[in-house]
């Protein structure tokens, strides 16, 4: 993207209106009207000079919409420090749109604003992508949002990865080269290909095996444009991605434990849910069988890091009965509250079961029977059981694609009485609950995975120890009974067979339902499911679950 000069004599002329935003065109005559945005002379001021009084209130529409048309303007024609001065992170935006004409290779690039929605301004991206002597057409659709910079409040653009290209988290940046992985082929557990196109929940799941497996598996890397992840994102297990393939590799070959005619089955259950997520594992050695996510932007399934509410019962009720502080047929206090380190826990609707057993407690998903037993218990008594016997919260899976392992911190006092309930600082997603559900079903942890560890010879995590006779039988009676008679029993009553389940909800602030949670196993199969305020977990995460473990018989 050099500079264009007009040519001799050419009449200069403004560019035509779209919407309220001049648009910004490739013709070098359109740029000249425009110099006065070129980066001046208070492109670097972030206070207000001595005397004068920082512009507050409202951004206007001129403001807007001539912010805008500055840092578009410049973008276009090259000019990085104009561009970068109509933000209010220049340092950060220089950095950024110099690599996308230096390392990305993006060419010949044309912004087109769109009409501005209050401060927010959207704007289409045409350019091409160069390397060698190949080239491709690179377009997609961004937006940018106008603020009062700090300091002096005048109106720049809000400096984040995400103007430059959506799919950008702040700290990534863009890359044009040989591939660093070469792409890989997918393989279900009968040998057919597995896409992005068959398969939508798949993609970053596709994304994570080319990460692990792109070398290792015999392919040859093509050229491409990919996001390079920073810091953050890699500390977030975020994988890189391929925006644009300019030229193809020859894949390698991994097989993976899919089984073909459940992740169908499951991609169809969270069709049309976008805040739904499931996994389904077969129990006895923790192969993954499904993962669908509704939302095919991040995988929530395996990466997610949300409350389990009422789920994790099934680790607590573990605890309790072992220490025995519990049993499946003895008597249970559950009464309407129960106060502990200062708050005061209720159950749902505020009921209370007089004179009832642990196993009725359970099925009925009482939140004061648990936290009750709080005060005999020690601050890492769950962390321990968690640990120890369900494997969670080691961040040691070797899954074959990033995974979030789990989360169960050692809390005191009134969170510590939450965690007892899947609150507190307890984190969970749909494939840590699976293995829970798999455990009870097995009797053992069997982690999880994705790609047989025979592949690469890679090491599956282990638990320490496992429950005892007793106690697993008592589990299985408990999450037995909640599937006939308890809160499970209207979800899994096409179930049949050998199955228990466990029912949740967690509360998250800001939403107005709770996320909604199911855990269940059927024979040899075990799975979970959210669905993100989807409120009871027996009317929303149940049924999905409940569906594929009859699909899978």
């Amino acid at each position: 993207m050099g500079s264009r000069r007009a040519a001799a004599g050419r009449r200069r002329t403004r560019p035509a209106v779209i919407g309220s935003v001049a648009a910004v065109v490739v013709a070098g005559a359109g740029f000249g009207a425009f110099a006065m945005y070129g980066g001046g002379e208070d492109g670097d001021r972030t206070t207000a000079a001595a005397g004068e009084k920082a512009k507050s209130g409202p951004l206007t529409a001129a403001e807007v919409t001539s912010t805008a048309q500055r840092f578009l303007t410049s973008w276009q024609r090259g000019d990085i420090a104009g561009a970068a001065a109509a933000t209010d992170d220049a340092e950060a935006a220089k950095a950024l749109l110099t690599g996308y004409a230096k390392d990305a290779r993006v060419k010949d690039v044309t912004l087109v604003p769109g009409t501005p929605a209050g401060e927010k301004v959207p704007f289409s991206v045409k350019a091409t992508v160069a390397h060698g002597k190949t080239g491709k057409p690179f377009t997609y659709d961004s937006a940018l949002t106008v603020v009062r910079r700090a300091g002096d409040g005048e109106p720049r653009v809000s400096w984040h990865a995400a103007v430059v290209h959506p799919e950008l988290k702040d700290g990534d940046r863009l890359v044009t080269g040989e591939a660093g992985d070469p792409p890989v082929k997918a393989l279900d557990r009968n040998g057919a290909e597995i896409t992005a196109a068959k398969y939508p929940s798949l993609g970053t799941v596709l994304d994570g095996l080319r990460e692990k497996y792109g070398k290792k598996a015999g392919g040859t890397p093509g050229v491409e444009l990919r996001v390079v992840r920073g810091k953050e994102s890699r500390a977030a297990k975020v994988s890189d991605k391929t925006l644009l393939e300019l030229s193809e590799g020859t894949p390698g070959t991994v097989r993976t434990t899919l089984d073909p005619a459940l992740q169908a089955a499951a991609e169809q259950q969270v069709s049309g849910k976008p805040r739904a997520s499931v996994v389904l594992l077969r129990a006895s050695t923790g192969e993954i069988l499904a993962v669908a996510n509704g939302g095919h932007g991040f995988n929530t399934a395996f990466q997610g890091s949300l409350a389990p509410g009422s789920t994790m019962k099934v680790v607590t009720a573990s605890m309790l009965i072992e220490k025995n502080l519990a049993s499946a047929d003895k008597k249970h206090p559950c009464p309407k509250y129960f106060s502990y380190g200062g708050w005061k826990f209720q159950n749902d609707d505020e009921f209370e079961i007089k004179d009832g057993t642990f196993k009725a407690s359970f099925a009925r998903s009482c939140n004061t029977a648990f936290i009750s037993q709080a005060p005999e218990l020690e601050n890492d008594d769950l962390t321990k059981q968690a640990k120890e016997v369900f494997g969670l919260s080691m961040n040691n899976w070797s899954v074959g694609v990033p995974t979030f392992d789990g989360a169960v911190p050692v809390q005191s006092a009134a969170p510590m009485a939450a965690s007892l309930i899947g609150q507190g600082g307890v984190r969970m997603n749909p494939l840590n609950m699976a293995s829970v559900a798999a455990t009870v079903k097995s009797g053992a942890f069997h982690q999880p995975y994705l790609v047989a560890p025979s592949v690469d010879g890679r090491e599956l995590a282990t638990a320490s120890r496992t429950m005892s006779a007793s106690t697993l039988a008592q589990l299985r009676e408990l999450m037995s009974y909640t599937a006939a008679a308890g809160t499970a029993a209207e979800a899994m009553a096409g179930v049949g067979g050998d199955s228990g389940a466990k029912t949740g909800s967690a509360e998250v602030d800001g939403q107005e339902k709770p996320n909604g949670w199911f855990t269940a196993y059927k024979g040899d199969v075990a799975a979970a499911g959210v669905v993100q305020q989807g409120g009871h977990g027996s009317e929303s995460a149940g049924p999905i679950v409940a569906a594929l473990l009859a699909k899978a018989g």
